[in-house]
């Protein structure tokens, strides 16, 4: 292990500004049409004096996080405020020094039972340390001058078995060997309210960016795709022939995840779909293409479904139910084969996870591999709606670091781009990642040619950025109209 450094938080900055969405984006109970995007600042300062800013962004997405119907999408961001404010407080009190990964073990448990008080599941209460944790090692890869990459192959942050959690595992080993790739596909999220087709256009947003799934494959090359489905077999069957009777037409094979939003009280209603998308002929090449389902059956109960005797044909993930440090254990023992990385979890989560997966499949020997030839355990790499700039550029060097071949992105898809962001700062990114952007219709955007985006620029400096927002350019985090 890479000497890890100790370090003291002196400045923890929340800001936060509104994205509007140009597609309407339903997932779940939701429809989405605009929601904050909060950023944090964090200033360390080194046992040498040095004191360097770092910084991190997330998506405030509405009934994800917590999905209480009495909440209004206000409420949700507010309780997202609320998370970030109770993880500042903490990573503040105090000042004493310890590794990246000493100030997260020492104040996970605190800020879960700060969150849990004030009504929040540990899924909420995680998303502001998830920020703040990436901010701080934001700003030790660069008073280090190393790439994030670098950094976490030779454990910078010092992850270690501080907490039961990540005991039993060889960290060091299992970081060394990680080797990122040159590029990532990107799965195309194909959500409840899209239009397949230009017949399903009520309107056009005539922006001269894809509107329909069609238009998305003509323009940007995907060949891994996101299915959502919503509980009602009938609409669902149909949802997925409309969608099968466009990517039946790809010469080449395509591959896809089948999203079941929670909307399954149990694994009966999952495998009644499962029973009817394999009894539709129409739809024989979508269900060899799916790779996984991903969390059909609600949190409050999935995890005391065992699926391991219900006929899904296809492993099944947790995602929304992955609230804790340990739950990835638990839903193995109910059946579930893999397990989401998301930055809005925390990062630390996504490698404790991944270290998992090589462990269980290491001891599992020839049984590794299932009967479709995947790894027996496995991370997925799913959005959020991360936004162009620090929120995707991180996300997409989190997930690639750890061996995750394709990433679900839909940020760019529902809405456009860096277009709201000031001229300067969308140079700023383009010129940083000529690879990752291109500028088109007017806005810096991510760039996806041949279903796929490259990463190379994101072996710089710091957490994948070699750019910064403006921050000049946001309003302090706020709540019920006052500063934060």
């Amino acid at each position: 292990m890479t000497d890890a450094p100790r370090i003291r938080i002196r400045e923890i900055e929340l800001y936060e500004r509104p994205v509007v969405l140009r597609l309407p984006f339903k997932f779940g109970v939701v429809t989405l049409r605009e929601c904050p995007q909060a950023f944090v600042r964090v200033r360390i300062e080194t046992a040498d004096g040095q004191s360097t800013w770092g910084a991190a962004a997330e998506m405030m997405a509405p009934k994800w996080f917590d999905k209480n119907l009495a909440l209004s999408n206000d409420d949700n961001f507010d309780q997202l405020r609320g998370a970030l404010r109770i993880a500042r407080d903490a990573y503040l009190a105090g000042g004493g020094a310890a590794t990246a990964f000493g100030h997260f073990a020492h104040h996970y448990d605190e800020t879960l039972q700060a969150g849990a008080a004030q009504g929040y599941n540990p899924l909420l209460a995680s998303y502001g340390p998830a920020l703040v944790d990436r901010a701080i090692f934001d700003v030790l890869c660069r008073t280090r001058q190393v790439s994030f990459y670098d950094a976490m192959r030779g454990n910078l942050a010092g992850i270690v078995s501080e907490r039961a959690e990540f005991a039993g595992l060889d960290i060091d080993s299992f970081l060394s060997q990680l080797q990122p790739a040159a590029s990532i596909e990107a799965r195309h999220t194909v959500g409840m309210l899209d239009a397949i087709t230009p017949a399903d256009l009520h309107e056009r947003v005539n922006d001269g960016l894809p509107e329909t799934l069609q238009d998305v494959i003509a323009a940007w090359g995907h060949r891994y795709f996101k299915l959502k489905v919503g509980g009602n077999i009938a609409s669902d069957i149909a949802r997925l022939e409309a969608v099968a009777s466009v990517l039946d037409q790809l010469p080449a094979p395509y591959y896809a995840s089948l999203d079941g939003n929670e909307q399954y009280a149990d694994a009966a209603g999952v495998a009644e779909l499962v029973a009817a998308i394999r009894a539709r002929p129409s739809l024989k090449r979508l269900w060899s293409s799916i790779l996984f389902i991903e969390q059909p059956i609600a949190r409050k109960v999935a995890l005391d479904v065992d699926l391991r005797a219900a006929p899904l044909g296809k492993p099944v993930i947790i995602d929304e139910s992955d609230g804790e440090l340990d739950t990835f254990v638990q839903a193995r023992e109910r059946g579930y084969r893999g397990v989401s990385s998301k930055t809005c979890k925390g990062f630390y989560k996504s490698v404790l996870n991944a270290a998992r997966c090589a462990q269980w499949n290491a001891q599992a020997g020839t049984q590794a591999s299932s009967p479709e030839g995947a790894p027996r355990y496995f991370m997925s790499a799913e959005d959020l709606t991360t936004q162009a700039g620090l929120s995707v550029q991180q996300d997409l060097a989190l997930v690639n670091l750890l061996g995750i071949t394709h990433v679900e992105r839909n940020g760019h898809y529902y809405v456009n781009g860096m277009a709201a962001q000031p001229a300067s700062e969308q140079q700023a990114f383009l010129s940083a990642h000529g690879d990752v952007y291109e500028h088109s219709h007017g806005a810096v955007r991510l760039k996806i040619q041949g279903g796929r985006i490259a990463l190379g620029s994101l072996a710089c400096t710091g957490f994948a950025s070699a750019a910064m927002p403006d921050f000049s350019a946001m309003t302090r985090l706020v709540s019920g109209g006052a500063p934060a």
